[in-house]
């Protein structure tokens, strides 16, 4: 079968190539309504299929947006990177996905890839040095960028993040207010973790506010660990083994504490019973734990939507306050047995808690 072509559309339709191209493109010049219904039947009768390409030739925009995060392995991403491409689906756009593997120079390498195909908008969960992609975020055309989940210090564009200080205050608090834990120890990042605007950092910030406002010492109680589980969990049998070892732990992210729940099983401590445990980001797998996970969530599926709104509306864009540059969803206590509570309680509110 031959292949149809814009011409036999157009012949067809009793119209002009340029007038489909036109309805098909919708613009740059617009089409009398008889004209463009006569088009759009035209083309479902014969089964055209535009050439995406050539449009995004014609258009310097593609129907794509790229998203780069850290690790799709790692469960928060995958979850966040899923909610992205519903959110895109919905507005008929194809997510291209990329892993930046924690390193600089493979972000940057998705980062020049996406914006040289052209795509619709970028939304980067950045682990990279900033300075170099502000750089390559200026000499780009067309496309927008949005930071989601970490916003460095050095870019300005627009960004989506959490209360993740806010948010890990609460549930340090709620460790030692209502559980009466003398102290909490923290699983904070690697010692290479990235600088302010990482959620990491974040979550140790919160941690300190909250042992500094209980007049508890932080420098000793802070833990390098691996973002991973399996990190986590073997940085967690060493310390847990140890005669020092903390009443409770608070991890900034969930995944480091399902390590932390395996290595205090096979040390032969009970949770919440002799350790009381607590994470952020409530992955679907928290709920699952063995106890089930205190944690922090975030509105992952809100701020997925508002990422994708951003890069397509340029009236979203405009440049303005530190407010307008930064949308901040706030977090939530989900609290569930792994910190000594009975049973779990509705979510409480983080907002404001820093």
């Amino acid at each position: 079968m031959a292949k149809v072509t814009r011409d036999d559309v157009a012949r067809l339709a009793g119209t002009s190539t340029a007038v489909v191209s036109y309805v098909i493109n919708d613009g740059p010049r617009p089409v009398a309504p008889a004209t463009k219904e006569r088009v759009l039947a035209a083309i479902e009768q014969l089964g055209y299929r535009p050439n995406s390409v050539a449009q995004a030739m014609a258009s310097r925009r593609t129907n794509l947006i790229g998203m780069i995060v850290p690790d799709a392995r790692q469960p928060f991403f995958a979850e966040m990177a899923h909610a992205v491409e519903r959110a895109a689906s919905d507005r008929g756009k194809i997510v291209l996905m990329g892993n930046s593997d924690y390193a600089e120079d493979r972000e940057m390498h998705y980062i020049q890839a996406f914006l040289g195909m052209r795509v619709s908008g970028l939304i980067l969960v950045s682990q990279g040095a900033p300075q170099r992609a502000a750089k390559e975020f200026a000499a780009m055309e067309g496309a927008k960028v949005v930071l989601l989940h970490r916003r460095p210090e050095s870019i300005d564009d627009v960004s989506v993040v959490t209360d993740d200080v806010g948010g890990a205050e609460l549930v340090v608090r709620h460790l030692l207010e209502e559980h009466g834990h003398p102290y909490v120890a923290c699983f904070g990042g690697p010692v290479d973790t990235p600088a302010p605007g990482d959620p990491v950092i974040d979550h140790v910030a919160g941690w300190q506010q909250a042992m500094e406002a209980h007049g508890l010492p932080v420098d000793q109680h802070l833990i390098d660990a691996p973002f991973h589980r399996y990190g986590a969990y073997e940085v967690a049998v060493e310390l847990l083994r140890s005669p020092n070892r903390p009443p409770a732990i608070f991890c900034s992210t969930d995944d480091q504490a399902i390590g932390v729940l395996r290595a205090a099983r096979e040390v032969g401590l009970r949770v919440p019973e002799d350790l009381a445990v607590a994470g952020f980001d409530d992955i679907p797998e928290a709920a699952l734990a063995d106890p089930p996970l205190t944690t922090v969530a975030s509105e992952r599926e809100a701020m997925a939507r508002a990422a994708v709104e951003l890069v397509l509306d340029d009236s979203l864009m405009v440049p303005g306050s530190e407010t307008e540059r930064v949308r901040k969803f706030p977090s939530r206590l989900v609290v569930r047995r792994s910190c000594g509570c009975p049973a779990a309680a509705a979510p409480v509110d983080g907002e404001g808690a820093a």
